[in-house]
């Protein structure tokens, strides 16, 4: 309220000044009056507005009191010009008759503005629910009118009219980019967030909505982060109703796609975990650790615990013998990670291996001991009882997620799962701290369970939050070691998933598993080459779009800075790869023809000794590449295309070269 009176005070000062010109003015007389009558009308109600206008929202007015001032300045300056008093000052004072007429105009809206203001700020009933029009502010604009008044409403209505406000918003912003500049500049998002925090299920769920849908520019970001959309959005997703954590999880999708400067704001307060847990769940069995590296460690304290209680009690030869075999039945019961134990898919065995890896085996005889009194199992009791304290503490935020989700219907989970993953693939964008975090918890593995066996779009955001984090993983070699590492269970399983989509070649999801598997082209060993076949068999598509990406992929194979190059090259070369590009190169489109030249000066670059080679004729097609201009030319190409073509006329024989 004191900046509100503050805001008041200048303009009100200034009609006062004008009222004071007015009155000592000596030419344009008439013309001053009739401004001076209206100053003091626009004073009076100046002073009306500082004395009632106490509601919570204050941007009207704060809008309407600096129009007010802007115009009430120029008309001072005009009145001050009519108090020269000597003849000379009168014939060289120049006022056109229209400024008059203008400044009149300006001031009779500023009026219409300020009443508009008082009738505003009134109650219910003194103003009788009636139409309270337009101000002459909003003429050029009419849909600020519309936006004040539900931002309005979102201060003071009640819980029912304030999602009725946000939903108004998000139709608003949803029709124009215009619309939704404007609920930001005009302080819209402040009482959204409060909404989102304290507001019903269905009010939540709309200003999380009018949230994602105000983000759209760098800009518009900038302003919804800074006013702490993270720590709200964090609230909800960890205690929130899941219809408005899906709501959320989009929100969070638009943001950071928008402006992928947040990613860690988000990150930092624990979104990303989150995330992962609602993706988790029903996916993998829940255990208490979040990182997949954590949750191997306790094993060998466990392991300890149990060889420790079973050799505490050397008095009784028996009863250690009994206990050392129930340990051991108990550790057997434990699967492998390599999945190669128990029955079921590999994809199975791989997600039942990885939620396992944080249960602690049953051991009866620690009870028997606790009965017994021994000194030894009192030790073994405390060290269990810790192991199980810290299991909780850890659990705790899990709990707090997962609680009351199982009643939820199929189709909102599935749509949890699918805006997750939405997100997810939004935040993992060339952030290597992200994607770490991503590696490092359950989301590799979720990834390949939901892209076999999720819904279409659970299984489409999955595949491109795959691309993005193999993506950051082909560019740093610490992340690729440790989280592709092929002893790894979820890497194993989100190849094996990867591998099936391509080997498959009917899906839509096609693209983006290509590109991943290419991106963890330097991550597998020499007798992995399973990959390239099912790659090369799509050289033959039909869709551009889809060889292109299979050469790309290829190409990160065949590359020189792949040091197997030469043994996937004769892979290529081997599934048939050599005749097809020799197509492309010739007779395909150019965004075929280049990537298509670039791995066939790859081959021959890393076997040029290959009999297949010669046999295709595969030095006469460089050396036409050579010939055209535009392949020339291309700055991929530029060295490339002579070095291939060189060096494999170095391993062609005077025969062959005849012969050809």
């Amino acid at each position: 309220m004191a900046d509100l009176v503050k805001e008041l005070a200048v303009p009100i000062q200034l009609a006062d000044l004008i009222v004071k010109a007015a009155s000592e003015a000596y030419c344009f007389k008439q013309d001053c009056q009739e401004l001076k009558a209206k100053a003091e009308k626009l004073a009076a109600l100046l002073r009306q507005v500082a004395r009632t206008n106490n509601v919570p929202y204050q941007r009207p007015t704060l809008r309407i009191a600096h129009e007010t001032e802007q115009v009430l300045d120029k008309t001072l300056a005009l009145v001050v010009k009519c108090r020269g008093s000597s003849i000379l000052k009168r014939v060289f004072t120049i006022i056109p008759a229209a400024a008059f007429k203008k400044s009149s105009m300006q001031l009779e809206n500023c009026l219409g503005d300020v009443s508009w203001l008082l009738r505003v700020s009134a109650s219910g009933e003194d103003h009788d629910d009636e139409y309270l029009g337009l101000p002459p502010i909003a003429a050029n604009e009419p849909i600020l009118c519309l936006i004040w008044e539900q931002i309005s409403i979102l201060h003071t209505g009640t819980l029912e009219e304030k999602s009725d406000g946000a939903a108004s918003l998000v139709s608003l912003a949803r029709d124009n980019d215009r619309y939704g500049k404007l609920i930001i500049e005009e302080g819209g998002v402040p009482p959204l967030l409060k909404l989102a925090k304290e507001g019903g299920k269905e009010g939540q769920e709309n200003a999380a909505r009018a949230i994602g849908l105000l983000g759209r520019d760098a800009e518009s970001v900038e302003q919804i982060v800074n006013a702490g959309v993270c720590a709200v959005f964090a609230k909800i997703l960890k205690d929130g109703h899941m219809k408005v954590q899906s709501m959320v999880a989009w929100a969070v999708s638009e943001l950071v796609g928008n402006h992928g400067k947040y990613q860690e704001h988000f990150a930092q307060n624990n979104i990303v975990r989150f995330l992962v847990s609602h993706l988790a769940f029903e996916t993998v069995q829940e255990h208490s650790k979040y990182t997949i590296a954590k949750t191997r460690q306790p094993m060998s304290s466990i392991h300890s615990v149990l060889v420790a209680s079973n050799t505490t009690n050397d008095a009784n030869d028996q009863s250690n013998q009994r206990t050392a075999q129930q340990s051991e039945e108990n550790l057997s019961k434990v699967p492998h990670p390599s999945g190669n134990q128990g029955s079921g898919s590999a994809m199975s065995n791989l997600v039942t291996n990885m939620a396992q890896e944080g249960k602690i085996p049953t051991n009866s005889t620690q009870q028997q001991q606790r009965q017994q009194g021994n000194a030894g199992g009192r030790n073994n009791n405390t060290t269990t009882q810790n192991n199980h304290q810290h299991k909780g503490q850890v659990s705790l935020a899990v709990t707090s997620i997962t609680k009351g989700r199982e009643s939820e219907s199929p189709a909102l989970k599935a749509e949890m799962k699918a805006m997750a993953a939405r997100a997810l693939w939004q935040l993992s964008k060339d952030s290597l701290t992200i994607c770490r975090s991503l590696t490092e918890s359950r989301a590799l593995l979720c990834f390949a369970v939901l892209l076999e066996k999720g819904h279409e779009d659970v299984q489409s955001y999955s595949a491109l939050a795959l691309v993005e984090i193999t993506a950051v993983a082909e560019k740093n070699t610490e992340l690729r070691r440790s989280a592709f590492k092929p002893t790894s269970p979820a890497a194993k399983a989100v190849v094996e998933q990867l591998l099936h989509v391509i080997e498959k070649a009917d899906s839509e999801l096609l693209i983006p598993c290509i590109k991943s598997i290419g991106n963890l082209a330097r991550t597998f060993r020499a007798s992995e080459t399973r990959f390239i076949k099912p790659l090369v068999k799509l050289l033959d598509e039909t869709e551009p779009e889809v060889t292109t990406e299979a050469i790309i992929a290829l190409n990160k194979f065949a590359t020189t800075e792949n040091y197997l190059c030469d043994v996937h090259s004769k892979a290529i070369i081997s599934a048939g790869g050599t005749k097809h590009l020799i197509q492309h190169v010739y007779f395909g489109e150019l965004m075929v023809q280049i990537p298509a030249l670039m791995l066939l000066c790859y081959v021959a670059m890393n076997v040029p000794e290959n009999d297949t080679l010669a046999e295709e004729e595969v030095l006469i097609v460089l050396e036409w590449s050579l010939k055209q201009a535009h392949l020339s030319a291309e700055p991929s190409l530029e060295s490339l295309l002579p070095e291939a073509n060189s060096r494999l006329k170095l391993y062609q024989s005077r025969g062959t070269r005849g012969f050809h």
